[in-house]
């Protein structure tokens, strides 16, 4: 391509509304520009990196056994419904109505969509097991988008769905796109990390990340530095703490008034206490069902009680959650815990449970009065006496004993971890390190909950019907991109892993107005197209110090520059963008030197 005839808008300002490195630069080098609040459009060279890396993943994806298909964006909100992810989501998802009056959705993932075609398709072992995926945008209605390409309401991704007759097929299939997952991002040259992460709305008993380290990554990797266990911080296990012990003898509980002081905060100010001797104790609730037709339907179907029966288990289900003043509730692992997805109960049902309003709730009595389930994490259950709401407005309990004021086992009662990990945490004896990093993959094993909603069955080898066992593979095909600028780039812009930069080669002649430098650069420009190298050649008359400026914005790996001098003196000089130094080569040996470097920079990425 001649830089002349494409469009590449470079601009020198860096936009306001840009905070990530990836993001100011993507709009400088003229790969992307904004058309609302996290959409974007893909201008040629944001393109064309794009359909590099597609091509990478289809490539691995195609290698891997799966199979390519393409399902629509628009999808029916009856599907999401049916598995209950339209609650889950919530304003996330977004919604839209037909001239029919039918609800639809644009899809922020295709579980549903291509379940439900397997269900229709699928009705022997024989047929199995199968992997399909497709590669095409999504849609999420952020709260907040950010990052530009990082996190935006409309993406690309690619998404695979394997469909197994048991766990040991699962886990071959698992392990393959595991392993394809690592081939696609050692080709696209990202140094990334694999961490045990939740499934979270997705579901499944297993799950892996792929994120790449970046300070400004949104999720949290928590490792070991021995690098023996690396997890994301909503799956990251701490240890429990050891058991303190009283100095001295405690006294009984005292009940101290506490007049409008209703957060850690404020108490611990309000009584010379520290967080780290408050017990917090938070009411929660589960998602009570939508009182649907349909639903009722289905139940009385199942009970014969009918609907009276289907409106008792509509009611929520109370749990106390007991937690130390200074640590944050983990909302997975206490999901995990409960067996289900679970919301702080309002302001009714906190005074209801409790008889306080909100903010002086506390474990003493509470399960005498409500006999509500406990889970309380390790570090309430190894504190010797602590400070708790009393379940009385405007009063706080001072020496509060856990298992002697209040029970740490028993029916109802679990002690776990339900809490963040943080500085100065340990897992098997090793100390916690903390980094960000942007996710730009994972994997889960959903098992049955999809195939049994949606009906992908099929008849085993004695006739007996079970649903598929499926997973699930995820790659964010922007984020690659956006990952590799912010692990690539200087004060001068982008710098390429050759395998998805927009160009291999840049060719920069200086002075095209000169005919002997413009036959040069013609002609090494025509070699490396025959010998099919990806190369841009920087035709346009401009100065050097303004081209040499846009080749290093937009990072191209490799740059031969031809000038009048260097010419007249029978060379070029080529130079790699990572680099600061150039070499002179002859120029008729010029082609050659850069295929050899484009093809030792390729290599190092298999490496």
């Amino acid at each position: 391509m001649r830089y002349s005839r494409m469009f590449i808008p470079t601009i020198k300002e860096i936009p306001a509304d840009a905070e990530t490195a990836s993001h100011k630069l993507m709009i400088r080098a003229g790969l992307i520009r904004k058309v609302s609040s996290g959409t974007y459009t893909y201008l040629p060279l944001g393109w064309r990196s794009l359909l590099k890396v597609i091509g990478i993943v289809r490539e691995e994806m195609n290698k891997a056994g799966a199979q390519e298909i393409l399902a629509p964006s628009m999808q029916p909100k009856e599907l999401w419904d049916r598995t209950g992810r339209s609650t889950d989501y919530g304003p996330t998802m977004f919604c839209l109505e037909d001239r029919h009056g039918r609800m639809n959705v644009l899809g922020p993932t295709a579980e549903e969509v291509f379940t439900s075609m397997v269900a229709g398709e699928i009705k022997s072992y024989k047929q199995l097991p199968i992997n399909l995926y497709q590669i095409s945008p999504k849609f999420r209605d952020e709260f907040r988008p950010r990052f530009g390409a990082i996190r935006s309401r409309e993406f690309i991704m690619k998404d695979a769905y394997s469909f197994d007759c048991d766990a040991a097929g699962l886990d071959k299939s698992y392990k393959s796109m595991y392993d394809a997952y690592c081939n696609v991002f050692k080709r696209c040259g990202l140094e990334y990390v694999i961490v045990e992460a939740e499934s979270g709305e997705m579901g499944g008993s297993g799950s892996h990340q792929f994120t790449i380290p970046c300070e400004s990554g949104e999720d949290t990797i928590v490792y070991t530095e021995d690098g023996s266990y690396a997890a994301n911080l909503e799956r990251a296990a701490v240890d429990p703490l050891p058991k303190d012990t009283a100095k001295g003898e405690i006294p009984p509980m005292e009940e101290v008034h506490t007049p409008n002081v209703g957060t850690i905060d404020a108490v611990c100010e309000f009584l010379k206490t520290k967080p780290t001797e408050m017990i917090k104790t938070l009411i929660y609730k589960t998602h009570p069902l939508k009182e649907t037709v349909k639903n009722i339907v289905e139940y009385k179907a199942i009970h014969k009680d009918g609907v009276g029966r289907y409106r008792e288990s509509l009611r929520p289900k109370f749990y106390a959650v007991l937690v130390r003043g200074d640590h944050e509730i983990n909302d997975e692992k206490l999901r995990i815990i409960a067996g289900e997805s679970l919301e702080f109960a309002d302001e009714d049902d906190i005074q209801m449970i409790t008889d306080a309003n909100v903010g002086f709730a506390g474990p003493v009595e509470l399960r005498t009065r409500m006999n509500i389930p406990f889970i309380i994490d390790h570090a309430v259950a190894a504190m010797a006496v602590g400070v708790t709401g009393a379940n009385k407005t405007d009063y706080h309990i001072k020496n509060v004993v856990p298992g002697r004021d209040f029970p740490i086992e028993g029916n109802n009662i679990t002690v776990t971890d339900i809490r963040h990990a943080r500085e100065g945490d340990t897992y098997n004896g090793k100390k916690l390190l903390f980094k960000k990093g942007i996710e730009v993959g994972q994997v889960f094993k959903l098992g049955t909950k999809y195939s049994e909603k949606l009906g992908a069955k099929f008849l085993d080898e004695e006739g007996a019907e079970n649903p598929c066992i499926m997973g699930c593979y995820g790659i964010g095909i922007n984020r690659i991109v956006a990952s590799a600028i912010e692990l690539g780039n200087d004060d001068n812009g982008i710098i390429w892993p050759i395998s998805i930069s927009p160009f291999e080669v840049i060719v920069t002649s200086v002075n095209q107005d000169d005919d002997n430098v413009a036959k040069a650069a013609e002609d090494i420009y025509q070699q490396l197209i025959e010998d099919g190298v990806d190369v841009l050649l920087d035709d346009r008359v401009l100065r050097g110090g303004v081209k040499f400026k846009d080749a290093d914005l937009i990072g191209i790996p490799v740059r031969v520059t031809v000038g009048k001098r260097s010419v007249a003196e029978g060379n070029v000089e080529i130079k790699l963008r990572c680099e600061s130094e150039s070499q002179k080569v002859p120029i008729e040996k010029a082609a050659n030197e850069v295929i050899k470097l484009v093809e030792s920079l390729k290599e190092q990425l298999k490496t």
